[in-house]
C-alpha cells in the first residue's frame, strides 16, 4: 500500500498495515498476527475492538453523531459526566471535554489561571504534557518535542522529578532532595503568590515510566495546600485502570485539584476531559474556553461511556493489578540474568525496563536492537525515556497470563540474541 501521501513528520515503529484488531492482537491482510503491547500508547485499555464498545458506537451512530454543546446538550455527554462523577473523588464534581490530551492539559492550565488569578506553572523534569505550543513548553522529556519551535510560552518552571534509579539514592532520600529543590524554586524563580498550579504525571510517561515515590506526592500536596497552589495530576497515560487503580493518584492517598484524562478513556476514539470541583469551575469565566467537537461528538462520548462500564463490569482494574504483578515478577527475574537490564519499575500494567551500559550510562543502541528483535518475533513494544533506553510495557487491561508469558519469552529470547 502506497503511503507517500503521508507527512514524513510522523515517526513509525513499523510498516505494518493492520486490517483488523482483536483483544491484544493486530492482524494484517497476509494473516500475520502481532501481539500488541503498545496499546496505541496506552489508548486501547479495553483491547482492540472490544465488542461492548463497538456495539455502543454502532447504536449511537444510527441515532445522533453530533450535537454541538454550545447549541444542545446530548444524552451521551450528560451520561459521561455522571459516569466520571461516580469514579472520581468527591472534590472532582464537574467536567470539561475536549479531543486530545494536549487540549485537556491546556484546559487545566487555563482553568488554573482563572481560578487563582496567578500566571505561572511548575512542571517536572522528564514530563510530557502534549505537542501544542503551551503543552510543548511544559514538556521536558526530550528536546525533539520542542526542536526549532522556540520561542515557547513563558511562565513555565521546571523542578526535578524524584527518579531514585537515576540519582543513585533510595526513594526517601530522592524524594526529600527533590522537595527541597522545589521549595528552592519557589524562593528563587516563581513566588507562590504568582504560581497557579503544579502539574505532575504520577508515573512519568515519555520520560521513562518512572513512578513518583509516595512521600513525594504527599509532600507535594502539602506544599500546594500551604500556598494555595492547585495540584494537577496528568493522568492522560496512567488513568482508567492502567496502574491497577482507576486513577494512579489513588495509590498515593492524595486528591488532585484538577484531574486530566484522555487516552484510555475512549478505547481508541479521540476524547479527553478535565475534572475539578464545582467551586473551582465556577471561577472559569463563561465563554473564555471551548471547542467545536469537545462535548459535541456523540460517538467518542458514547465510546467513553462504554469503556468505563466495561472496565468496571469486567473487573479490568483487578486484572491490571493481578497481571501487572505477574509481569513485574517475570521481568525482574530477567533482570537477575542480564546485567544490562538496569531497572524494572512501574505500577500495574505500566512498566518500564531500562537498559544501561557496563558503566551505568544509558544504552539506547541496545534498547533499539531488542525492540527490533521483538518486532521480528511479532511482539510490538515501544521505547521511551529521555535517552530512549527504556522499553515500556503497556498491554491492554484484558491481557492474560498466557499472553504475558508469550511476550516475556519473546523478550527473553531477544535479550539473549542481543547480548
Amino acid at each position: 500500500m502506497n503511503n507517500h501521501s503521508l507527512s514524513p513528520v510522523w515517526s513509525h515503529l513499523t510498516k505494518i498495515v493492520p486490517s483488523k484488531g482483536k483483544g491484544a492482537y493486530l492482524f494484517d491482510d497476509h494473516g500475520e498476527k502481532y501481539l500488541d503491547f503498545t496499546c496505541g500508547i496506552g489508548v486501547t485499555n479495553t483491547g482492540h475492538c472490544h465488542p461492548k464498545v463497538t456495539e455502543a458506537i454502532k447504536r449511537q451512530a444510527e441515532k445522533l453523531i453530533f450535537g454541538q454543546i454550545n447549541t444542545v446538550i446530548s444524552k451521551p455527554v450528560i451520561e459521561l459526566s455522571n459516569n466520571l462523577n461516580k469514579i472520581t473523588p468527591n472534590n472532582i464534581e464537574q467536567f470539561f471535554f475536549a479531543n486530545s490530551g494536549a487540549e485537556a492539559v491546556e484546559a487545566s492550565i487555563k482553568l488554573s489561571k482563572h481560578a487563582t488569578k496567578r500566571s505561572n506553572i511548575i512542571v517536572f523534569q522528564g514530563s510530557f504534557h502534549g505537542r501544542t505550543h503551551l503543552a510543548m513548553a511544559m514538556t521536558t522529556a526530550k528536546t525533539g518535542y520542542r526542536l526549532n519551535y522556540q520561542p515557547l510560552p513563558s511562565g513555565i518552571f521546571t523542578a526535578p522529578f524524584p527518579s531514585a534509579f537515576h540519582y543513585g539514592w533510595d526513594q526517601d532520600k530522592t524524594s526529600h532532595w527533590c522537595i527541597k529543590q522545589l521549595e528552592l524554586l519557589l524562593k528563587s524563580q516563581t513566588a507562590p503568590e504568582e504560581t497557579a498550579a503544579i502539574i505532575i504525571e504520577p508515573v512519568l510517561g515519555e520520560g521513562g515510566y518512572i513512578p513518583a515515590p509516595t512521600s513525594f506526592l504527599k509532600s507535594l500536596r502539602e506544599i500546594c495546600n500551604k500556598y494555595g497552589i492547585l495540584l494537577i495530576t496528568d493522568e492522560v497515560q496512567s488513568g482508567f485502570g492502567r496502574t491497577g487503580k482507576m486513577f494512579c493518584f489513588e495509590h498515593y492517598d492524595i486528591q488532585p485539584d484538577i484531574l486530566v484524562m484522555a487516552k484510555g478513556l475512549g478505547s481508541g476514539l479521540p476524547i479527553s476531559a478535565i475534572g475539578a470541583s464545582s467551586e473551582l469551575m465556577s471561577r472559569w469565566l463563561k465563554g473564555t474556553h471551548g471547542g467545536t467537537y469537545g462535548g459535541g461528538s456523540t460517538i467518542p462520548l458514547t465510546a467513553a461511556n462504554a469503556t468505563i462500564n466495561t472496565i468496571i463490569n469486567e473487573k479490568l482494574i483487578k486484572n491490571s493489578e493481578k497481571q501487572g504483578k505477574y509481569l513485574m515478577e517475570s521481568l525482574k527475574s530477567l533482570k537477575k540474568r542480564y546485567s544490562n537490564l538496569g531497572d524494572v519499575r512501574g505500577l500495574g500494567l505500566m512498566i518500564g525496563t531500562e537498559f544501561i551500559k557496563e558503566n551505568g550510562e544509558p544504552n539506547p543502541t541496545l534498547t533499539k536492537k531488542i525492540q527490533h528483535k521483538c518486532l521480528e518475533k511479532k511482539l510490538l513494544l515501544l521505547s521511551c525515556g529521555t535517552y530512549l533506553n527504556t522499553i515500556r510495557w503497556i498491554p491492554p487491561l484484558i491481557v492474560t497470563k498466557n499472553q504475558i508469558d508469550e511476550a516475556v519469552n519473546v523478550f527473553s529470547e531477544s535479550l539473549e540474541e542481543c547480548e
